[in-house]
C-alpha cells in the first residue's frame, strides 16, 4: 500500500477525505491557515471543525496559460460548502472547462498530483459536479 500526503495540512484523507478548517469561538469565522486572532471579531480562540463535502460554484476563471507541467485549459474556482465556508479550489473532472456555471453544485473529491522517489503520492483536492 503506497503511502500519501496530502498537499495541505487541512486536507485530512483516509476512508472519508474531507477538509478541516480553524472556526473562531466567538463570531464562527472561518479560516485554513492557523490564526493567531480571528480578522473578523478579533478574539484568539479555535477549534477545528469538519467542513461539509457539498458545494456550490461561486466564482470562477478559466486559466489558459500555467506553469510547465500544468494541464491547461483548467478551472479555477471559489465554492462556497453547504456550511457556509469558502474555499479556493479547482473544479475538476469537467470533460469541458466552458461547462463550468455559476450555481452548479459540486463535491470535494480528491486525486494524485505526483509520486516522489520513494512512492509516496502527492493527494490534492478539488470540487467536481455533483
Amino acid at each position: 500500500m503506497p503511502n500519501h500526503l496530502p498537499i495541505v495540512d487541512y486536507l485530512v484523507l483516509g476512508d472519508d477525505p474531507h477538509l478541516v478548517a480553524n472556526e473562531c469561538t466567538d463570531c464562527g469565522a472561518r479560516y485554513f491557515d492557523r490564526r493567531n486572532a480571528c480578522a473578523k471579531c478579533g478574539e484568539a480562540e479555535f477549534v477545528s471543525v469538519r467542513v461539509a463535502d457539498e458545494a456550490v460554484l461561486r466564482s470562477f476563471s478559466i486559466v489558459h496559460r500555467a506553469a510547465p507541467g500544468i494541464p491547461v485549459p483548467y478551472v479555477s474556482a471559489i465554492v462556497q460548502t453547504d456550511d457556509g465556508t469558502s474555499v479556493r479550489a479547482n473544479v475538476v473532472g469537467l470533460d469541458d472547462p466552458m461547462k463550468a456555471e455559476l450555481g452548479m453544485r459540486l463535491r470535494l473529491t480528491t486525486y494524485g498530483c505526483g509520486t516522489d522517489n520513494n512512492g509516496t503520492e502527492c493527494v490534492a483536492f478539488g470540487y467536481a459536479a455533483a
